[in-house]
């Protein structure tokens, strides 16, 4: 018994191999990487990207830049010979831990105008399954939008099913929220968790107490849900606010990069980014319009096209209906969570605007938001950076799952 009078158990063989089970770094392998959302938060979680594929050449500069001991290769998954990614690699059938994915989502996506087999990008996760198939790793994952659930009536998840279940693997997915990982977004992505051999797989449990209302339909209860028990023991939300407070202020087309902090971090979500970072990069906003400008003067915190004047407003929101394009125009809240980060963060297609400055949110802010850590820069002009960050899945989201298949796997 110790001073507090607590009974000190002594360290047995169970405890000793599972507090050096949590020191292993697994192997693992990122197709479809984009800029390395899904491996900034897998590393985290304990696992080591020993390759990535992307496609797009400036895509893949931002992820070689930020994992230096990854091998990168920049090409179409459809030339990639998974026998040659073995000896590449020097690995043998089953040594790999992890293979990892999010196929391009913009074919399933719910804001995209035509959503159907046809696409080429909506066959994108066979050849994810193909490079699986040889490597035989312990565990698969697949993100995607939640609007792969609905897409051809489901033949797409019935597929990744059947094509897992064949090559001898248990499979489960569910619709995960961003923000009961402690993201403040409004985002939802779709996982599919694969483990080797017959095994029971559940989904990370939410940390943080948030709420959303889930923009899709037909698939909502596969959303992981707050159980009342549970919900006592979680964090709060992380909100807008105790993300981006602490960055410098710009005008609109500004960007202020590679700085010192001008002030010290002002909430424990700033801490953790902070770490590993004494500069600031890639603070740089779009410029806006005069008719933006003059719209923007109209929003107030947590407002949105509602409250622009009837002559200011674009010509197809002046048709539009009360109650639709909630988030569009809309100035972020400080207190509340950011509309999903898109590719543009054009404040036309969501609430985007600054809470308190007379602009739209900057790549960095949108990093945050995302939970990016300041030390991830991203490379190439400002539109392709946006576009980085918009398609990432967020690091804490990822770490989160990393943790549950590290766990799973042993």
């Amino acid at each position: 018994m110790n001073s507090l009078g607590f009974v000190l158990e002594p360290f047995n063989d169970n405890m000793q191999s599972s507090f050096l089970f949590w020191l292993v770094t697994m192997k693992s392998i990122d197709l479809f990487c984009g800029a390395g959302g899904l491996s900034c938060g897998l590393k985290m979680a304990g696992f080591d990207p020993l390759l990535a594929l992307e496609i797009n050449s400036v895509y893949a500069k931002t992820y070689a830049a930020n994992h230096p001991s990854t091998n990168v290769i920049t090409a179409d998954i459809r030339d990639l010979s998974e026998y040659d990614v073995c000896k590449l690699l020097g690995l043998k059938q089953g040594d790999l831990d992890l293979v990892s994915g999010g196929p391009p989502c913009q074919g399933f996506s719910i804001n995209a105008p035509i959503r159907n087999l046809d696409d080429q990008r909506n066959n994108l996760f066979k050849e994810h399954l193909r490079i699986a198939n040889i490597l035989k790793p312990k565990a698969i994952l697949i993100e995607n939008v939640p609007g792969i659930m609905s897409l051809g009536q489901g033949t797409v998840v019935d597929a990744i099913y059947e094509e897992l279940e064949h090559m001898g693997y248990s499979i489960s997915h569910r619709i995960l929220f961003a923000g009961h990982y402690g993201v403040p977004q409004l985002r939802f992505r779709t996982i599919f968790i694969a483990i080797i051999g017959k095994v029971h797989i559940d989904f990370p449990d939410p940390t943080h107490d948030c709420e959303a209302v889930a923009n899709f339909t037909g698939a909502k209860q596969y959303c992981q849900k707050i159980y009342p028990l549970l919900d006592q023991c979680l964090r709060k939300k992380t909100t807008v606010w105790e993300a981006i407070s602490d960055l410098p202020p710009l005008l609109p087309g500004q960007l202020i990069h590679d700085v010192h902090y001008p002030v010290g971090a002002q909430s424990e979500f700033q801490k953790e980014l902070r770490k590993g970072s004494e500069r600031l990069f890639n603070h740089g906003c779009s410029k806006l319009g005069k008719a933006n400008l003059e719209r923007l003067k109209c929003i107030p915190q947590g407002g949105s096209w509602r409250d622009i004047p009837h002559d200011l407003l674009p010509s197809g929101l002046k048709r539009a209906r009360r109650s639709d394009h909630t988030k569009r125009y809309g100035r972020l809240h400080p207190d509340g969570l950011c509309s999903t980060i898109l590719t543009k963060c054009d404040p036309h297609w969501g609430s985007f605007f600054h809470p308190t400055q007379e602009r739209a949110i900057s790549v960095r802010e949108a990093a945050r938001i995302q939970s990016f850590p300041d030390r991830y820069f991203f490379t190439g002009n400002l539109t392709q950076q946006f576009e980085q960050v918009g398609n990432a899945v967020p690091p804490l989201l990822a770490k989160a799952i990393g943790e549950k298949i590290k766990h799973l796997i042993s």
